[in-house]
């Protein structure tokens, strides 16, 4: 029998039961104390904005939608405990897509140990999937705000694949390193809290460099200049799109940092340990701009990164 409480029963039972007072079936969650600071983020994935069910899986939009939360969490240098989830569903919805959803978010959740102890059943016309996830700090908060003149900015991983698996799914590509980038992004929750250790500010590249080092900087007050040489990006993408896709593309999920001139040797060092790719990019400056030194030495002004009101859906 289909209907909400059948729809609530098949979402739950791919999620081990929360070790917490009170989860899932009251009113509210009842959660432990906290050992530290709370941190609390919230975000969403609809369909036809930031997927569509025609080249997206349900275990892919189950991942991302638990994924770009826990990419917040990273960024603040949090570690994930909870986080409840509003799905919303047409009415003919395939319980066993249902299933297949909650599983790929599932598997999210059991690799970095963190527990759904909530949410909500509704009907809409497009499928979309709330969630709002809860971090401990052991640390103060990695904020936008921290950044101070001549401090290094390092990003993680590589810039620009995201973007390139779009564009190859709209091309009507399946499958590929980029394409899987873009379908399943990873959060880097074991850099954030690694980086809470050196860094001075942070924050997550859900937007694009360009746009996001541009929240950074007016949030602490300060410009910034980047070596588009030193842009880390796979050949696929310097092939394919070059510095611009690396600085404009959304979705990447690596964090940004700045890290003081004298935590710098030793935060590479942890990274080395830990095996974290991150690579220093530029630096923070006084003058209040920010601008991109190319390979020639020439300083040119940031192209725009992502915005949900300026750019069509992300697949055709």
């Amino acid at each position: 029998m289909r209907g909400e409480f059948s729809f609530i029963e098949r979402f739950l039972s791919a999620f081990p039961r929360a070790r917490v007072p009170l989860g899932p079936g009251d009113d509210c969650a009842v959660l432990p104390p906290s050992r530290g600071q709370t941190c609390v983020t919230t975000d969403a994935v609809v369909e036809d904005v930031h997927f569509t069910r025609a080249h997206f899986s349900p275990e892919d939009i189950g991942h991302k939608a638990l994924a770009v939360n826990l990419s917040d969490l990273a960024a603040m240098g949090a570690t994930p405990r909870w986080f409840v989830c509003a799905v919303a569903l047409p009415r003919d919805f395939p319980g066993r897509e249902l299933s297949r959803l909650a599983r790929g978010m599932a598997a999210l959740a059991r690799e970095h140990r963190v527990a759904l102890v909530g949410g909500n059943f509704t009907s809409a016309r497009e499928l979309s999937l709330t969630i709002t996830a809860a971090g401990e700090l052991k640390r103060p908060a990695l904020t936008r705000g921290g950044g101070r003149p001549g401090h290094l900015l390092y990003v993680s991983g590589t810039l620009g694949e995201a973007r390139l698996g779009l564009n190859l799914l709209r091309e009507g590509r399946r499958r590929g390193a980029a394409i899987q980038r873009q379908r399943r992004p990873q959060p880097r929750v074991a850099l954030g809290l690694l980086a809470s250790r050196f860094a001075s500010a942070g924050m997550d590249l859900s937007d694009g460099l360009a746009q996001d080092l541009g929240h950074l900087c007016e949030a602490s007050g300060v410009g910034a200049e980047v070596e588009l040489s030193h842009l880390p990006m796979s050949s696929a993408v310097r092939q394919a799109l070059g510095w611009e896709g690396a600085l404009e593309g959304g979705e990447d999920y690596e964090l940004l940092l700045a890290v003081p001139p004298e935590q710098v040797a030793a935060f590479e060092r942890a990274c080395a340990r830990a095996g974290e790719r991150v690579t220093a990019v530029g630096l923070l400056t006084r003058a209040r701009r920010r601008v991109l030194r190319d390979p020639q030495g020439r300083l040119i002004p940031p192209p725009p990164g992502f915005d949900h009101f300026r750019v069509r859906p992300p697949v055709d």
